[in-house]
């Protein structure tokens, strides 16, 4: 069976790539169609695939400034050649859903939200721009919005990776969505020998890109108020904005290589979480090693954390209600071995299984079944 992967673009390796690499593992005789692609900047597995990318990429600086050409996405999407491909599977996050198929080739797409900055977050890209870029946002965004809904059309079967994005893709596309939760690599992350709870003054932990949906600046604030020690990785826009606000209790390691921040992560106290995601892999991640998130009581993290058993919520967006989550951490005990079994669920293999059962069916009798 061809099979053709749609990737939005492909210029760092985040959690979207993560999935890529799993569905490539899962699918070794794929191709890869992506709008832009920073070959240096990805795994030698994606780099070892055969990678067509559309006609964004000869477009002036397209693998920095790729965002700025998204009006001109759905007309690149549309033409790539997919003839001769027996099923397509698009990874939706930027615009990659829009391709178009044979009329008996199966479309599924695997999404991991719809495009954000479409629709959530809309208002605050247009507070940040500029007056000649909010004067052209309005009608451009206006005409992507109707083009990401109908374009929804053109799939036959939506995967959600959490419930939270199912209810969104439903609200917004008026879809259905199979949920499968997206892989994560729990065995890189499970400590080697028995698990045992941090040592007495180790810090917490915020791990991500540094940008303002991530709210990052929650634990800064919370933990400068404190006095506690906290590591944050990673870098983005929000960064010199965040070291402004930070007290000498907080240290700021940019960028590590993924053994460095596997080793930060097991020997942290607990990873802070306090951004809504749509899923959320790092808690995840911070499972598998026996660790206890702390996480904003919204989005995908009430999927995968469990209170007082894997961690703790905090229930308002705000420092003072992230500081008193913090303060109820020094006196809840946690099992690391409970924590590190609760993680297992997210596993590479469980979502290999799932998903190849769900091409099974989409695909069983050259019909689709679901």
């Amino acid at each position: 069976m061809r099979i053709a992967l749609i990737h939005y673009w492909l210029v760092a390796m985040r959690g979207g790539e993560r999935v890529l690499e799993s569905l490539c593992r899962l699918f070794p005789q794929a191709d890869i169609f992506t709008h832009v692609c920073a070959p240096q900047n990805l795994s030698p597995l994606l780099r070892s695939r055969t990678i067509r990318t559309s006609f964004i990429r000869k477009l002036p600086f397209s693998a920095r400034l790729y965002q700025r050409y998204l009006p001109l996405m759905p007309l690149a999407l549309e033409q790539l050649d997919l003839r001769g491909y027996d099923l397509v599977i698009s990874s939706e996050s930027g615009p990659a859903k829009g391709v178009l198929t044979h009329a008996g080739t199966p479309h599924i797409c695997y999404c991991h939200t719809p495009m954000r900055y479409l629709w959530d977050f809309y208002q605050d890209y247009l507070e940040r721009a500029g007056p000649v870029t909010r004067l052209l946002m309005r009608p451009l965004f206006h005409r992507l919005r109707l083009w990401d809904v109908l374009s929804a059309n053109r799939v036959d079967v939506f995967v959600a990776n959490s419930r939270y994005v199912a209810r969104r893709i439903a609200r917004l596309y008026r879809r259905e969505a199979e949920v499968i939760h997206p892989p994560v690599e729990v065995d890189l992350f499970r400590p080697k020998g028995e698990p045992r709870p941090a040592k007495a003054g180790a810090p917490c932990l915020c791990l991500g890109e540094l940008t303002g949906y991530k709210r990052v600046d929650l634990a800064v604030e919370a933990f400068t108020r404190m006095k506690k020690p906290l590591l944050v990785i990673g870098r983005g826009p929000e960064e010199a904005r965040l070291r402004s606000l930070a007290g000498p209790n907080v240290t700021f390691l940019g960028t590590l290589s993924r053994e460095a921040v596997v080793r930060q992560v097991q020997c942290c106290k607990a990873l802070i979480f306090p951004g809504e995601e749509d899923f959320g892999i790092v808690p995840v991640e911070a499972m598998a090693a026996g660790k206890p998130v702390i996480a904003y009581a919204r989005g995908g993290a009430l999927e995968t954390v469990r209170e007082g058993t894997t961690g703790l919520f905090f229930q308002e967006q705000n420092a003072q209600c992230l500081q008193d989550a913090v303060n109820r951490l020094e006196s809840t005990a946690f099992d690391p071995e409970a924590i590190i079994r609760h993680a297992s669920f997210f596993s590479e293999e469980a979502f290999a299984g799932a998903f190849t059962d769900l091409v099974r069916r989409v695909t069983a009798a050259g019909t689709i079944t679901f």
